[in-house]
């Protein structure tokens, strides 16, 4: 099963809101014949063209190769949140990894985002303010509270602010939920735009990109030092180093790798314009996430097109009907759209790891990867790239910082993957309907 193939036609862009608002540019030719490369990135999301990007401002020479085109993946199809810090929260890296290490993986969290959103103003994309964590529970608002007196007073960040269930609702036009929080330091983004503008920076700098180049293996250099070669079907490029970017599409290119990163699929309903009605609904224009498992996730663009993801299948074949699987969690959020028709729906795959914690890695000795962000990768894909390109450099305690937190295999490692999507996302999508 080779998911870069399953669901989308070759060459083709998923049917979302984005694609239709950021028409892509003519595509790029594929890798054809042999190459020679400083470095060769495999994968042109976030992770590879943000090194790509920063290598090629080293001086190196880069090859870019993408299996179908620039933002293909979960880069282009995502809901676009920039989030504060790691996947996990503090409390959880302090009880796990102890307050010295937890700092530094949130301030490595804080300069991923500072970095998107420098990225982002010089390609010319626009980012905005905002994200709000919604809860289930007085218990998880409780929890909510807390986190934002503890990373105000041990982590100088006073950005986040506590809402009860009545201030929730307000920033969301919704009563759906017990309340939460608002961190007005987070962001939101049209991310297959980002992509794209990765791409131009990318290029200008000196990097060479192919689209419709799909890796068929690589031969690791046996030890540091000597070049390894990475084939498609048509040429191979010899590198230096070799960067791994494919989060959900790795496939069988690094074993090790796929049996600690399980890609997951998720869907995305965008409406048309809401012109002048519904203002209750996020009056500030500001993102949303909640605290399931499968998580709901929304927010407003521009035109006040509401873009909401959600619900879950226990396959990796895209339902027939995605609206249909969406609208449910859509209107459990906001039921006052039930006559709205909805202009867009689309799926894609992300990946996602045991502990929600990236899996940095060195597969080969002068090879990285980078992948498994778990929802929370524009960000810390984008400085995942960053990393990578300084540690090719010489630079790696960025990089293995990151590699530093352990992310254990899933059971069964990739072999067991298929049936583990099943039963875990039946049971995770269980425990949500219960309310757990």
């Amino acid at each position: 099963m080779n998911l870069l193939h399953l669901n989308d036609r070759p060459g083709a862009y998923p049917p979302s809101l984005y694609a239709a608002d950021s028409p892509p540019p003519a595509a790029r030719p594929p890798l054809q014949g042999e190459a020679r490369a400083d470095v060769a990135v495999i994968g042109a999301g976030f992770t590879g063209l943000s090194a790509a990007l920063h290598l090629a401002r080293r001086g190196l020479s880069v090859t870019v190769i993408e299996a179908q085109r620039v933002g293909f993946g979960a880069s282009g199809r995502n809901g676009g949140q920039i989030g504060s810090g790691q996947r996990q929260e503090v409390d959880w890296l302090e009880a796990q990894l102890g307050h010295d290490t937890a700092r530094r993986l949130w301030d490595l969290g804080e300069e991923a985002k500072a970095l998107t959103r420098a990225l982002a103003a010089e390609a010319g994309v626009p980012v905005r303010d905002g994200i709000a964590h919604a809860c289930r529970s007085d218990a998880e608002v409780d929890h909510a509270r807390h986190m934002a007196d503890h990373l105000a007073r041990h982590y100088d960040y006073d950005k986040v602010q506590a809402l009860d269930r009545d201030g929730l609702a307000q920033a969301l036009g919704s009563t759906a939920y017990a309340g939460g929080d608002l961190d007005r330091g987070a962001g939101h983004v049209q991310p297959l735009a980002l992509t794209l503008g990765l791409a131009r920076l990318a290029e200008a700098a000196g990097a060479r990109i192919h689209e419709g180049s799909e890796v068929t293996g690589i031969d690791h250099a046996p030890h540091s030092g000597t070049p390894s070669t990475v084939r498609t079907a048509e040429g191979h490029v010899t590198a230096d180093h070799v960067i791994l970017a494919c989060n959900g599409y790795l496939g069988a290119l690094d074993r090790d790798i796929a049996a600690r990163v399980m890609p997951i699929n998720n869907y995305i309903v965008a409406t048309e314009p809401l012109g002048d009605a519904f203002p209750e609904i996020l009056p500030d224009r500001i993102a949303a996430a909640d605290t399931k498992f499968v998580v709901n996730y929304w927010r407003l663009d521009d035109r006040r097109r509401l873009i909401f993801g959600g619900g879950e299948t226990a396959t990796y074949r895209f339902p027939r009907d995605i609206e249909g699987v969406v609208r449910p969690h859509l209107l459990s959020v906001y039921p006052q759209l039930a006559d709205i028709p909805l202009a867009h729906a689309w799926g894609g795959t992300l990946a996602i790891t045991m502990n929600r914690m990236p899996c940095f890695a060195r597969p080969a000795p002068n090879c990285l990867s980078a992948s498994g962000y778990s929802g929370h990768g524009v960000a810390m894909a984008t400085l995942a790239g960053r990393l990578m390109a300084e540690a090719v450099a010489g630079q790696a305690e960025g990089f293995d910082a990151m590699a530093a937190v352990p992310t254990r295999a899933f059971p069964g490692g990739a072999a067991l993957r298929a049936p583990l999507l099943v039963a875990g996302m039946a049971w995770f999508g269980l425990r949500d309907r219960l309310g757990f």
